[in-house]
C-alpha cells in the first residue's frame, strides 16, 4: 500500500508560510496561471529546479488555435476528437477550441512573439490537423520563447514570490480539503505552505522510460502527490511516444518536431525505402501512435535501432530558417538536416492521462487544482493532437482563476501528522533503482504491450515498494517514490484495458473495442479502481 505521506512530520512543529495561491511547477501552465492569479492575489511559485526548467522549453512545434479565416472551432474540434480515438470529453474539447484564441492573445499581451509572415501569423500544419493552425516562434523554438516571455514577466511581478530549488513532498489535506503543501528547502528544512488555493502544474512523467524527450525533472511528482492526497488519477495507460527523436551515439533523445514532417519530410528505413504507405493513408502525417509503431515495426524487420527522417528535398536556406534549433542541434553531432538523412527512433514524450479535473481545473480534493500535462481534463483522450498541450495549459489556467475567485479564505489550520514510524534507510542506491524501473517500463509498458509482459513488469515494480518503508530525506528519493507510484498505476491501467486505442497498444488485443472499453480507467487511493464515463468530467 502506498502511504498517505512520504515523511514523518507534525504540522504544529513546522514553520508556516501563508499565501493566497500556491503554484507548483514552472512550465507554461505554472507561469501563465501564476501571472493571471497575480492580478488579484499574492502568489507563491514553487519549482524544484528553476523557472527555465520544464517540458515547455523543449516544445518545438507550436501552439494550436483557430486564427485563420479558413479554419473554424468545428474543424479543430473534429481533429481533436479523431486523434483522441473516442476517449475525449466533447465538453472539454469545446472549451479548448473556443477559448484557445483568447488564450493566445493573453500570451501575446504577456510578451510572447510568434513568427509573422507579411504581417500575419505564420501558421503551419502538423500531423492529424486538417488546417494550418499552429502558431510558432523562432521557427522551431516556440516553447523556449513562451517560457522566456512568461518567466521575465513573472520575475518582474511584485505579487509573485518564486522559490527555486524547493521540493513539494506532499499536499496537506484534512476532510477532503487541500490546505497547501509540505515543502522542503534546498537546505533540507521542511515548511508548511498554507494556501487558499493550490495549483499543480508539475508536468508529466517521461522519466518513467529510459528513452524520453522530457528533461530529468519529469518524474510524475504531481500525479503521485495528488494520488496520495485523494484525487482521482485517470487514463495513465495512454502514453504518447514521439515517433521521431534523434537516435545518435552520444546525443540525448532530442525531439525532431512533427512540423518537419508537416513541411514534407519523409521516413525511410535503413535500406532507404519509404515505408509509411504500408501503414496508413496519411503517410508520415498519420497520428503519432501509428507512426511510432510503424517505425518500431520497420526497426524490427530490418534489425536496426533507428530509421531515417529525410528532409533533403528542401533548400539549406529554408531548413535553417524554419527549423534553426533542430538544424543547429544536429550540426553539433555532425548531422546536416538539409543534406543528411537523420537517424530517429520513438521516445516517451507525453502523458495523456493525469489528475482528473472538472472543466475549471478542480480535482476531487477541494481547493486543489491541476493544469497542463499533470492534469486529465478530457481534452486529449487516448492520443493528444499535436500542439494542443500548450493551448490546454492556457485555456484551463484561465478557467482555474474563475473558480478561485469564488473561494472564501481558509481560516482553519489543520492538525495533521504524518506518522509512519519509518526506521531504515534505502539500501540500494536510488540511481540503480531508477534505471531498473525505467528498463522495466521500456520493456513491458512501452509502445507494444501484452498481458504477460505487463504482469511481469507489475510484479517486478512491486518488489521496489520497500522504498515507502524507508526514511526518505533527499529530492531523488522523493522523485523515485513518485515515479514508482506512477509506474504501478500505469502498468495496472494498461493491464486492465484489454484493447488497443490511441497511445495504448496491446499485441494480445490489437483491436479497439468500443462496446466494452469506451470509458476511462480511474484510480483512487482510498476507493481503488473505478470507471469513468466519457464526458463525466
Amino acid at each position: 500500500m502506498i502511504p498517505r505521506y512520504l515523511v514523518d512530520f507534525d504540522i504544529q512543529n513546522l514553520p508556516q508560510v501563508h499565501t493566497d495561491v500556491m503554484v507548483i511547477g514552472a512550465g507554461i501552465a505554472g507561469l501563465f496561471t501564476a501571472i493571471k492569479a497575480s492580478e488579484r492575489y499574492k502568489v507563491l511559485m514553487v519549482t524544484k529546479k528553476s523557472l527555465l526548467d520544464s517540458n515547455t522549453r523543449y516544445a518545438q512545434g507550436g501552439i494550436a488555435a483557430v486564427i485563420s479565416d479558413e479554419d473554424s472551432p468545428a474543424y479543430h474540434r473534429e481533429d481533436t476528437l479523431v486523434a483522441g480515438a473516442g476517449l475525449c470529453s466533447p465538453s472539454s474539447v469545446d472549451v479548448l477550441v473556443h477559448e484557445g484564441p483568447d488564450g493566445v492573445k493573453d500570451l501575446i499581451r504577456m510578451g510572447t512573439q510568434f513568427d509573422l509572415e507579411d504581417g500575419e501569423f505564420a501558421l503551419t500544419k502538423e500531423g492529424a490537423h486538417s488546417q494550418r493552425r499552429i502558431l510558432h516562434a523562432n521557427g522551431d523554438a516556440t516553447g523556449a520563447e513562451i517560457v522566456r516571455a512568461l518567466s521575465e514577466k513573472t520575475k518582474q511581478d511584485p505579487n509573485i514570490q518564486i522559490w527555486d530549488d524547493h521540493f513539494v513532498i506532499d499536499l496537506i489535506t484534512e476532510n477532503g480539503v487541500c490546505y497547501g503543501a509540505l515543502v522542503q528547502s534546498p537546505e533540507g528544512q521542511k515548511i508548511f505552505v498554507k494556501a487558499n488555493a493550490t495549483i499543480l502544474c508539475t508536468g508529466g512523467a517521461g522519466q518513467l522510460f529510459r528513452y524520453t524527450t522530457n528533461p530529468d525533472i519529469a518524474t510524475g511528482d504531481g500525479i503521485a502527490i495528488a494520488y496520495r492526497a485523494g484525487a482521482f488519477v485517470q487514463d495513465v495507460e495512454f502514453i504518447q511516444f514521439h515517433p521521431t527523436a534523434l537516435c545518435y551515439p552520444g546525443a540525448p533523445r532530442f525531439l525532431v518536431s512533427e512540423a518537419v514532417r508537416g513541411e514534407g519530410a519523409v521516413l525511410r528505413n535503413i535500406n532507404g525505402e519509404r515505408f509509411m504507405e504500408r501503414y496508413h493513408h496519411q503517410l508520415e502525417l498519420a497520428p503519432r501512435d501509428i507512426v511510432a509503431r510503424a517505425i518500431v515495426d520497420e526497426m524490427e524487420h530490418t534489425k536496426s535501432t533507428f530509421v531515417y527522417i529525410d528532409f533533403t528535398h528542401e533548400s539549406e536556406e529554408t531548413v535553417k530558417h524554419r527549423f534553426p534549433t533542430i538544424y543547429e542541434f544536429c550540426l553539433n553531432y555532425g548531422l546536416d538536416l538539409s543534406s543528411d538523412w537523420i537517424p530517429v527512433a520513438p521516445a516517451a514524450h507525453y502523458m495523456m492521462g493525469g489528475v482528473k479535473t472538472d472543466l475549471y481545473g478542480e480535482t476531487a480534493v477541494s481547493r486543489l487544482f491541476a493544469c497542463g500535462e499533470v492534469s486529465s481534463t478530457g481534452v486529449h483522450g487516448a492520443n493528444r493532437l499535436a500542439s494542443n498541450s500548450l493551448s490546454e495549459a492556457i485555456v484551463f489556467g484561465r478557467r482555474i482563476l474563475e473558480r478561485i475567485h469564488q473561494l472564501t479564505p481558509l481560516n482553519h489550520t489543520p492538525s495533521v501528522t504524518g506518522e509512519c514510524l519509518r526506521t531504515e534507510h534505502a539500501k540500494q542506491p536510488i540511481v540503480e533503482k531508477k534505471l531498473k524501473l525505467q528498463k522495466i517500463m521500456l520493456r513491458y509498458a512501452g509502445l507494444k504491450r501484452s498481458a504477460e509482459g505487463l504482469e511481469k513488469g507489475h510484479e517486478e515494480l512491486k518488489r521496489q515498494l520497500s522504498i515507502f518503508d524507508s526514511c526518505l530525506s533527499k529530492r531523488e528519493e522523493y522523485e523515485f517514490a513518485n515515479l514508482l507510484t506512477c509506474a504501478l498505476l500505469t502498468t495496472e491501467a494498461a493491464l486492465i484495458r484489454e484493447e488497443s486505442r490511441g497511445g495504448h497498444y496491446r499485441e494480445d488485443f490489437p483491436e479497439k473495442n468500443d462496446l466494452v472499453w469506451k470509458k476511462h480507467t480511474v484510480f483512487n487511493r482510498e476507493h481503488g479502481i473505478t470507471e469513468g464515463r466519457i464526458d463525466d468530467v
